[in-house]
This record gives C-alpha cells, structure tokens and sequence, in this order.
C-alpha cells in the first residue's frame, strides 16, 4: 500500500480504516511503511470481522405476524 493520502493518517484512521476493510469484505492492505499504522490497521480488521457494520442492511427482514 504506497499512497501519499495514507501519510497523514493517525491512529484512529488507521484502526477506522481497517474496520472498513474488512466490513467491506476487502483483503487486508495493511501499510508497510509504519509498524505502528499497520498495528492499528489490523487491531481494526479484526474487530471489524468481528463486529457488523453499523450501516443498516439494505434488505428488510420478514416478520411472521400470527
């Protein structure tokens, strides 16, 4: 991952950034060039594998009215 719009991120970006990632169903694109960004990254990866997305799913669940 070599993008200079990545250089200015901190550590909650980078954490945000791996959440989304990985709601996404993206691969992992963990940075190279900061061992503490790709710390960062990961730790968000895994909770965002863990965890769902807090946007809404678009499709409506049926509910069974008896």
């Amino acid at each position: 991952m070599n993008n200079n719009a990545f250089a200015f991120m901190n550590d909650e970006d980078w954490l945000n950034q791996g959440k989304s990632d990985a709601w996404a169903g993206k691969p992992k694109q963990t940075p190279e060039h900061d061992p503490q960004a790709a710390s960062m990254y990961d730790l968000g990866y895994c909770e965002g594998a863990i965890k769902r997305s807090p946007i809404k799913d678009t499709k409506k669940k049926k509910i069974n009215k008896q």
